[in-house]
């Protein structure tokens, strides 16, 4: 029997202490279990402010894709260059949208002084991203694309659907699941002012040391564009369509990923077969980018229990299908490190399950 007011407590009093002791300022906890709300916390900001999460964003796009696929509107193994004719140059003909979700395209690194006005410029970086040379055959590997990952799959899509992710996301995820305004790959000017001003604790330094210890770091993550809190409180970047990052409440985002592994209140986001699809391990070995293992599914991080999605700066959102149990939390005080507390309260709320 799971204490639902027992664990309740024990959120509370966890983060209640991180933001006694200023390791913390606000932070957002959600969990799903079986469909229905567990916890469902915030402190020092509401449950409906929106936080901007980095790459926790990966996984809306993810499962904007899952949604299309569902639908039969989009197949993982189309091939881009099908749709997008540009992006066949220096041989990418037979890159497919698989490739792109499983982040083995070979194509994760950006140009040396690339700066964050042009992340803002959607035409510029899918030119870019075309007239890039892959630093490896599609499939043959797999390696971080940060950044590149969510123009790849967005003029993907685009391209295919006339929609963007954006709209996918809007439309045929947050509003049937009735957290519309919360889920956000690109934030409309209306809702800036409801966002959390990031703030910084040891963010800038953890990329610093990333970019000295990790093989490939400063390809994916250029100077000009690397993971910090001026680039995720600036509003050009916000407003952006960026799929590789994503403007998340933790409520929304547990409840996006509960939908994904069983029905919420009616609705259901793709089928048990499509989900197995999906979470079924595709590329693993050391990852090009990093030099060490990230398993990968079809557009989520998988771990033996759980698969979903994880942001620089302490953002989580996953889901563990064979517990019925999903779990997102997100922060405004930016932090990385071994001992991020939002892993910690993911495997507080494990822990509570047989």
């Amino acid at each position: 029997m799971i204490k639902k007011d027992e664990l309740r407590e024990q959120v509370r009093a966890t983060v209640g202490g991180l933001i006694a002791d200023g390791r913390e300022r606000g932070v957002q906890v959600c969990a799903y279990w079986n469909g229905e709300v567990l916890v469902d916390e915030a402190f020092g900001v509401g449950h409906d402010t929106p936080i901007f999460s980095f790459s926790t964003g990966k996984g809306l796009t993810a499962t904007a894709v899952h949604v299309l696929a569902e639908r039969g509107e989009i197949d993982y193994d189309l091939r881009i260059a099908d749709v997008w004719a540009e992006y066949a140059a220096h041989g990418k003909g037979d890159t497919t949208l698989r490739h792109a979700l499983t982040h083995s395209a070979g194509v994760p690194a950006l140009p040396a002084d690339i700066i964050r006005a042009d992340l803002t410029d959607w035409d510029h970086m899918c030119a870019l991203l075309a007239d890039t040379t892959p630093l490896w055959t599609a499939g043959e590997r797999y390696g971080y694309h940060a950044w590149t990952f969510g123009y790849l799959v967005g003029e993907t899509v685009r391209r295919a659907t006339g929609r963007t992710l954006s709209q996918v996301l809007a439309d045929d995820i947050a509003a049937p699941l009735g957290v519309t305004g919360e889920l956000f790959l690109a934030v409309p000017d209306a809702d800036l002012p409801r966002l959390a001003v990031l703030e910084d604790r040891n963010l800038s330094a953890a990329m610093a040391s990333a970019s000295q210890f990790l093989v490939n770091f400063d390809r994916i993550a250029p100077p000009g564009v690397r993971p910090d809190v001026d680039l995720g409180n600036d509003p050009a970047v916000l407003r952006a369509e960026i799929p590789a990052v994503g403007t998340i409440t933790a409520r929304a985002a547990a409840r996006m990923f509960a939908a994904l592994i069983g029905e919420v209140d009616g609705v259901r986001l793709i089928s048990p077969e499509r989900l197995r699809t999906a979470t079924t391990l595709a590329m693993t070995g050391d990852d090009w980018a990093t030099g060490f293992p990230a398993p990968r599914g079809l557009g989520y991080q998988l771990d033996d229990e759980f698969f979903g999605a994880s942001g620089n700066g302490g953002s989580i959102a996953y889901a563990f299908p064979d517990l019925g149990l999903t779990v997102a939390a997100t922060k405004n005080l930016l932090s990385a490190g071994k001992d991020d507390p939002m892993e910690d309260l993911r495997r507080l709320i494990r822990q509570t399950f047989p």
